[in-house]
């Protein structure tokens, strides 16, 4: 394995201070780059625990795809209360294996939409051309429908006395929804699914 000097000035790029406990995740996609043709990478965890952001780092080092689940929550007509029970029921995972996992698979170009929560509407389609590196984001990403996708499957860990303070400082005029809605779905997805259990990574955030 190369040493940390090396492996960065081949990458043409530094890490901060902050961010070199994930050079593992790094070692491993670069592997695997050099082997296939295409790489799929999943970053599920804790709300607030900086999957938008390894994503961005990411994106930095290789100039890869990067999918935001945000993109795909559900639309008003599709809350049903048999939907919102179900463990990971609150993304819309039917479109997003529709417009992006299937058309990925395809190594063609492809576009796929947005949906903004504020305005409750799709985007026009965003083109996506064929990447080396796909990244997809967010919470769900690591759904037990779309875990055979994925070559690396990250988890980033965030205790609940930082998860808070993060949020309420990131979005605190949405803090109690995240509190006493968003989060207990989270948290009842992982637990249900396992799903730390099953990712190659998993990053205590305050530890990296």
């Amino acid at each position: 394995m190369a040493s940390e000097k090396e492996y960065k000035e081949h990458k043409e790029y530094s890490l901060s201070e902050a961010s070199r406990g994930f050079l593992p995740l790094f070692y491993r996609i670069d592997e695997l780059m050099q082997r296939k043709k295409s790489v799929a990478v999943a970053i599920d965890g804790n709300s607030a625990a900086g999957k938008s952001s390894l994503a961005g780092l990411l994106k930095s080092a290789y100039n890869c795809n990067v999918f935001p689940m945000d993109s795909f929550f559900l639309r008003p007509t599709q809350k049903t209360r048999g939907r919102l029970d179900e463990p990971g029921g609150n993304i819309d995972y039917e479109r997003f294996e529709e417009e992006v996992l299937g058309p990925l698979k395809s190594g063609e170009p492809f576009a796929y939409r947005t949906y903004d929560c504020r305005t409750e509407q799709l985007s026009a389609p965003v083109p996506v051309e064929p990447n080396p590196l796909n990244v997809i984001e967010g919470v769900y990403s690591m759904h037990p429908l779309f875990a055979g996708a994925y070559d690396v499957k990250v988890f980033l860990s965030l205790g609940e006395t930082e998860q808070r303070r993060r949020l309420l400082e990131r979005n605190a005029n949405l803090y109690d929804r995240f509190i006493h809605e968003w989060i207990p779905l989270e948290n009842m997805f992982f637990e249900y699914y396992g799903i730390p259990g099953k990712c190659d990574f998993v990053f205590d955030v305050m530890q990296v």
